[in-house]
């Protein structure tokens, strides 16, 4: 990881709110392609979330939260970073880590999301499936990609 200041930590309820403002800065700067409308529906299924039913992971420094990725069964579910540690290698760490430890090999990107689609490429995830709508029922579809190993 670039930056050795941060440690990877198990989430804590005592780190709920860091997370929720994190997934909403990160959703705003990132996925300029949702209806106003739809973010607001989002926002309130996202507060609702108990991550305690996730394996979520933050990235700190200092006990502040910079950004934090969750998993369900090897699927990575959520990655999100405040805005201003996006495009550090943050998310690579933080990825990579899930994917050696917590042995993540999927994850479901929305399309419109050029950035994510691209760095999830360089990691070596590639698209197995394409949906027209997203799991909500929206206009979103999802590139559903693996890890492409060397194992077979």
């Amino acid at each position: 990881m670039p930056n050795q200041n941060f440690k990877i930590e198990k989430y804590t309820d005592k780190d709920r709110e860091q997370i929720l403002k994190i997934w909403e800065k990160s959703v705003k700067a990132t996925h300029d392609f949702l209806k106003p409308t739809d973010f607001e529906e989002i926002k309130k299924l996202v507060q609702t979330i108990n991550f305690n039913d996730f394996e979520v992971y933050c990235l700190k420094r200092n006990n502040e939260v910079a950004g934090f990725i969750g998993l369900v069964e090897r699927k990575i579910e959520m990655l999100f970073f405040l805005p201003e540690y996006i495009g550090k290698g943050l998310g690579r760490g933080l990825t990579e880590f899930a994917c050696s430890e917590l042995e993540a090999d999927k994850v479901d990107v929305n399309e419109q999301n050029k950035n994510a689609v691209k760095f999830y490429e360089k990691l070596g995830f590639k698209t197995y499936e394409r949906t027209d709508k997203d799991d909500q029922g929206k206009e979103y579809p999802l590139l559903r990609m693996k890890l492409e190993t060397t194992e077979n």
